[in-house]
């Protein structure tokens, strides 16, 4: 048996992500089923689940980068990395929230993991997620999780009694949200935000305590709700009124999950888009962007700091939404719901589906232009944060297609593309997997696509393609290090050819060209040349008259990645 933490150091930090990640997804469909405030969503035990989802692969890049260490990472750098994570890869209103939960815990236990510093992450992080909320209201989790913060106050109270009281604080809470919130009683259930933030304290009390805690909420002193189908609870029955598994009372279809302030309507009404941004600004002028956009719209939630924010509005004009976030920094990751169509109360019959479309990762926004003149869809892999599966997933519902080749352009995506893939398939979406290990691998592969063949045969001639595409890129050294090319030193310059560093050089355009002679040497008929945001044009030229006048059957062809990790990526086919 593992020995259980006397703090919560980064192990237990580590532990405590996989545990939620498990149970939010043991439990996401029943928490979907219950979202029924202010309208039947359907989505919050997913977007709690993929919020999770990117904080723990953050986590797990930090572990990574430890692996040839003797010790675990610092708490710090796991809780921060947690909470940035959740902050990049938060989705909804639910995990907006949650993301500000985990960034106040992870002020506090930066400093320490002991039972005080638990229980005042727990305080801070409850007054967090309030002030983001622009409105808040009682009986949803924010009311869950100011009561689990209240209930882990004590005096010298051990670890796993401040967080088994929180758990328990926080059951009781939410078994009272059905009496705070009206629409909440009429359904018979609990807050589906609350029940997902009960299930992730559910699993640091196992995380601490190596056992995993009584679920569902509870009825009252010492009584549990009764589970349904033998496992946990899926709903409070109020009134009479229980909540069938798998099912929502009131229906409603996928789509952008409406926020915690929103008026207590089940008719409609109310701004007509959704528009979520996340936004590299100054703290000067977040302030002042919550001032305009709330004067634009409702809805209202900023979550964040540090130069980087999660922003949450509905608005009836999105574009001055936008415009607001670009007068304040640098918005990306922009994502625009129309509620009139999400919401399911547009009568209008929705347009049927593409047979065949491509779904592509790539590295900048240059190459997401080209791509999407191609006909593709696309994702955008910003540097250090890759896409989570439920980003794919939403690119593949976002290409509308019956049949759709995947492109992940990365070998570290390959489990992430793998159970995307098998996501959509469980939709009724035939997905095809191309293991693309670089972008120009995805170039090469979308080049040759044609949507009027058969599915297998488009799919055999795109992996063709991408395997017969040999790839490389340019990058920076951060430290000293032994690689298949020798010792480099911080500041080198390092050609990777098929992922391995074959070139140690003191500046981009030698190395260029001692990469390029390299992959040429086993020959070759075209060169794709992508080139970063900082890369000259007249690099570019020289590169490819390097070509021409070594290698004269070769041709070139240069693309602009825009903000790229790598300042240029090479490939020949």
């Amino acid at each position: 048996m593992p020995q259980l933490p006397d703090d919560l150091d980064a192990v237990a930090v580590r532990t405590w992500c996989s545990l939620a990640l498990e149970a939010l997804g043991r439990e996401r469909a029943e928490i979907d089923a219950i979202n029924v405030y202010p309208i039947a969503d359907g989505d919050t035990g997913t977007n709690l689940y993929l919020t999770v989802e990117s904080a723990a692969a953050a986590v797990e890049a930090v572990f990574a980068a430890h692996e040839t260490g003797t010790t675990a990472p610092a708490t710090a750098d796991a809780v921060r990395a947690m909470a940035h994570g959740a902050l990049i890869g938060a989705r909804g209103n639910s995990g907006t929230i949650l993301a500000q939960l985990l960034r106040g815990m992870a002020g506090v236990l930066a400093d320490g993991g002991d039972a005080a510093h638990l229980s005042l992450a727990l305080t801070r992080a409850a007054a967090a997620a309030r002030q983001a909320v622009a409105h808040p209201v009682e009986g949803t989790v924010l009311t869950v999780a100011t009561a689990a913060a209240e209930a882990a106050q004590g005096d010298e109270r051990e670890l796993r009694a401040v967080v088994s009281a929180a758990y328990e604080g926080a059951r009781a809470a939410l078994a009272r949200t059905p009496e705070q919130l009206a629409v909440l009683g009429r359904a018979g259930v609990v807050d589906a935000g609350g029940r997902g933030l009960v299930a992730v304290l559910g699993a640091l009390v196992e995380a601490v305590t190596g056992q995993a805690p009584v679920r569902g909420p509870r009825t009252g002193p010492g009584k549990a709700a009764a589970p349904v189908d033998g496992g946990s609870v899926v709903g409070l029955p109020v009134g009479g009124v229980p909540v069938p598994a798998g099912g929502a009372l009131v229906e409603g279809p996928p789509g952008g999950e409406r926020p915690l302030d929103c008026p207590e309507d089940l008719d409609g009404g109310g701004p007509a888009f959704e528009v979520i941004y996340l936004l590299e600004a100054r703290d000067e002028q977040v302030d002042r962007l919550r001032t305009r956009l709330d004067a634009l719209g409702d809805s209202l939630v900023v979550v964040g700091g540090d130069g980087l924010w999660h922003v949450h509005v509905h608005v009836d004009d999105a574009g001055a939404a936008v415009e607001a976030g670009v007068e304040a920094g640098r918005p990306y990751r922009i994502r625009i719901t129309h509620f009139a169509t999400e919401s399911g109360h547009d009568v209008r019959v929705q347009a049927e589906p593409a047979q065949r479309a491509v779904v592509v990762v790539v590295p900048g926004d240059g190459l997401a232009g080209l791509c999407t003149e191609a006909g593709a869809t696309t994702v955008i892999a910003r540097p250090g944060e890759p896409p989570a599966s439920g980003e794919l997933v939403d690119a593949i519902r976002r290409a509308h297609a019956r049949e759709v080749v995947l492109l992940p352009n990365d070998a570290a995506l390959r489990h992430t593309a793998a159970a995307a893939a098998e996501q959509a398939r469980t939709e009724g979406v035939r997905v095809a997997l191309v293991p693309t290990r670089a972008a120009v691998q995805g170039i090469a592969a979308l080049a040759v696509h044609e949507p009027d063949r058969g599915f297998d045969e488009d799919v055999v001639a795109m992996t063709a393609a991408a395997g017969a595409t040999r790839y490389a890129e340019l990058a920076v050294a951060e430290r000293q290090s032994w690689t298949m090319a020798g010792i480099c030193q911080a500041g080198d310059i390092l050609g990777l050819i098929d992922g391995d560093v074959a070139v140690i050089g003191a500046d981009v355009p030698a190395t260029a060209r001692t990469v390029l002679d390299r992959m040429l040497a086993a020959g070759g008929e075209l060169v794709t040349l992508v080139l970063g945001e900082d890369v000259p044009d007249a690099m570019a030229d020289a590169l490819e008259k390097h070509v021409r006048e070594g290698y004269l059957a070769v041709d070139t062809v240069v693309y602009r990645g825009g903000h790229q990790r790598a300042p240029l990526l090479i490939g020949v086919e």
